[in-house]
């Protein structure tokens, strides 16, 4: 139990008086009378949607609960948190051989030692449904159910379902508020926009109106349900200031709303400057835009000037040349001007820095807040990492500085919460292991679609974008959709990338957790299952140089629909690099130059594949801490973490390293032990600094993943 865990338990333990509590019909049967004490002191809790599935989760009431949980409730990150605490374990029933695996292995055979644990097994469909799971599970276990119909009752359910779980906070406590009654899909769908999006169409009457919402929801990667841009876009369709604006691409798409305004930043410095009167704006080639609309924003009113630091230091627009960039960076567009000067650098560093200072996610952040603070964090990675232009030593120290803030809360984060993404659903996905899975329902029924994952083993976010900026030069007509995904920890190649092709938590390969030997069976045998012939899935590992011939022959069987391709070269890089992460930079840099990962970019879109792309695991500098005198101890001696398959041993080790993370084998097998180096330290000879992997620092868990494709836009 975590500290804050603990903390309430004993403020309830304190408040005890003796009553029964009747829960009601739990399906079975039978009622569950509990035992509970409350003290004559009234401690009055505000109910919310979780509050009301909580109640039903008491420890040591029954060892089994089965639940039937078809929009799955229970599989958002603080429900799961919740449950947790109270000592409960919770696995899904999706596929039989696996869950059995599972149930037999960690659970059954406590039980049969006379050990006891709250398991709940969480069945995705309706309370019907729950006949469906096995004899054994229905004879020991409790019943429950849950569903959005039951929480929100008279509103529209197709489009709360559409939801991301994580919203309906806001939901619940609108409902509760303003009381809509029973509205209609339409009206549904305005209460939804309006009290948890924020977006009030009718007060949307100007573009500046319009790009300040859009802004607020690109920039924080807030995520609409179409079925609500939809009824958006068709409310502003109703303005005549709209017209001609291409609401159908901007409002939803996140990478083209910033080319939009990319494109027309230009455009802006030109008015700015003088050079043209705004009269311009009929005279559309001279600025080349690929996106219709309006030639010019107004990017000086204050609610839109308020975004546009943050969008330029972060990466999500980048600095223009301009013939009078020395007038323009004396003003408030300095950001987005270039000038080559070491201090025009300088300043963007302080002003990033202070940005993710104030950006830090709290201790109860959802997993979404650390996915966007990454992106700022892998731009400051980058820019304080140029080699040509080393940065003084105040700078430096200000980083070093956020640098621990960061490592203290993301360690912190991770010991609480990432046990429970392991168990998220896997659209949109949220680590690797979600993957497959993820590409199958994007496949869907439509045998037709091909679809190609890219793996480069040991890419960070950092390095991603130094390799983006290079693509984006040699092939001008890409499209990047960027997010980002957890790595599995520890961050090892045999764990996480296995975990990537196999569709499943390590706890399902522990024989092969030291290798990467069966990567290619478990690539096929996942798709296998989902319907395709033997032919259809393909796996070729140890790409990154040459030509893309091996990968093409591959490609040229008619059956084949999915291929799984590793790209090993920047973890080559990595294990043989003593320039620190400014030559881990500069050596990526020069790998992206050659022509082979556009090459194979180009053969798998011309050959018609859906393009992803992501990593296994990133990678940061690390000094030497010192080699464990373990001998034959460890399983596996990775730089930045060692594995035991007994804790004696582990402990043993972790007295030398005090500071040194004993991590819990979550999704892990039970003998697969990690012992994690202290932050930004490794277990090699004190003093030497190396570029490695296989711990929890931000740059090694959250990785890119990419969908790329060519602009038709």
């Amino acid at each position: 139990m975590s500290v804050a865990g603990k903390m309430r338990f004993q403020v309830n333990q304190a408040c005890l008086e003796q009553t029964t509590v009747k829960c009601g019909d739990d399906s079975t049967g039978s009622d569950c009378n509990l035992s509970w004490m409350y003290s004559p002191v009234s401690i009055k809790m505000k109910e919310t949607w979780r509050s009301r599935i909580l109640r039903e989760f008491t420890p040591g009431v029954t060892r089994l609960t089965l639940v039937a949980d078809p929009d799955a409730l229970l599989l958002e990150e603080r429900i799961l948190e919740s449950i947790r605490e109270r000592g409960f374990e919770l696995i899904t029933f999706e596929d039989h051989v696996a869950f059995r695996y599972a149930y037999e292995s960690k659970f059954r055979s406590r039980w049969d030692r006379g050990e006891q644990t709250d398991l709940v097994v969480v069945l995705r469909a309706p309370a019907g449904d729950l006949s469906s799971l096995p004899f054994d599970l229905l004879q020991a276990g409790r019943r429950l159910s849950f569903s959005l119909g039951d929480i929100f009752p008279n509103l529209s359910y197709p489009v709360v379902a559409s939801l991301d779980r994580g919203d309906l906070d806001a939901l619940y406590d609108a409902r509760r508020r303003y009381a809509p009654g029973q509205p209609g899909d339409n009206a549904t769908k305005e209460f939804v926009l309006r009290h948890v999006f924020e977006i009030a169409p009718e007060f949307i009457k100007q573009p500046s109106d319009l790009l300040r919402v859009l802004l607020r929801r690109h920039y924080r990667g807030q995520r609409i349900p179409a079925v609500l841009d939809g009824r958006f876009i068709q409310l502003l369709r109703q303005n005549s200031a709209f017209d001609g604006w291409p609401l159908e691409t901007i409002i939803p798409d996140r990478e083209v709303f910033f080319t939009f305004l990319q494109e027309r930043w230009p455009v802006f410095l030109d008015r700015l400057a003088g050079k043209k009167e705004s009269t311009v704006q009929e005279d559309k080639k001279p600025y080349g835009l690929a996106i219709n609309g309006p030639l010019d924003l107004p990017f000086d009113h204050h609610d839109i000037r308020v975004y546009l630091d943050n969008l330029f230091l972060e990466g999500f627009l980048r600095s223009v040349s301009h013939e009078h960039a020395d007038t323009l960076s004396q003003t408030w567009v300095s950001t987005g001007v270039q000038t080559g000067e070491a201090e025009d650098r300088r300043c963007r560093l302080t002003r990033l820095i202070n940005n993710l200072k104030s950006a830090l996610p709290a201790e109860d952040a959802r997993h979404g807040e650390w996915f966007n603070f990454a992106r700022g964090w892998a731009e400051l990675n980058l820019m304080a990492h140029e080699q040509e232009n080393p940065i003084d030593g105040k700078l430096t120290q200000s980083i070093k500085s956020l640098q621990n803030q960061v490592d203290k809360s993301f360690t912190s984060w991770l010991a609480r919460r990432y046990a429970g993404l392991i168990n998220l659903p896997p659209v949109p996905p949220v680590m690797l292991h979600h993957l497959p899975r993820f590409l199958a329902r994007y496949a869907g029924e439509d045998r037709d679609t091909k679809i190609a994952l890219l793996l480069v083993d040991g890419l960070s976010l950092d390095q991603w974008i130094a390799i983006r900026e290079t693509l984006a030069t040699q092939r001008p007509n890409l499209l990047f959709r960027e997010n980002t995904i957890f790595a599995w920890v520890p961050s090892l190649t045999s764990v996480s990338r296995q975990a990537a092709f196999a569709g499943k938590p390590p706890i399902f390969f522990p024989n092969s957790l030291q290798t990467t030997d069966k990567e290619q069976a478990l690539w096929t045998q996942f798709w296998v299952d989902q319907g395709l012939s033997s032919n259809g899935a393909v796996y070729a590992r140890g790409l990154g140089d040459g030509s893309p011939e091996r990968v093409e022959e591959m490609l040229s069987h008619p059956e084949v629909r999915v291929a799984g391709l590793v790209i090993d070269k920047v973890d080559r890089i990595m294990h043989g690099m003593e320039l620190g992460a400014a030559g881990m930079h500069n050596q990526v840099r020069q790998w992206a130059r050659q022509p082979c990962l556009a090459q194979l970019l180009d053969l798998l879109l011309n050959r018609g594949f859906n393009v992803f792309l992501t990593s296994d695991h990133g990678n940061i500098e690390a000094e030497g801490c010192g080699r464990p005198a373990e001998g034959a101890a460890a399983d596996l001696r990775g730089e930045r973490v060692r594995i035991y398959s007994d804790r004696v041993l582990r402990d043993k080790v972790k007295e030398r390293f005090p500071a040194a993370l004993e991590w819990e084998p979550a999704g892990l097998p039970d003998t697969f032990l990690p012992l994690i180096a202290p932050a930004r330290q490794a277990f090699v000879r004190e003093g030497e600094r190396v570029v490695s992997h296989g711990g929890i620092s931000i740059e090694e868990i959250i990785v890119p993943f990419i969908r790329i494709e060519r602009k038709d836009i």
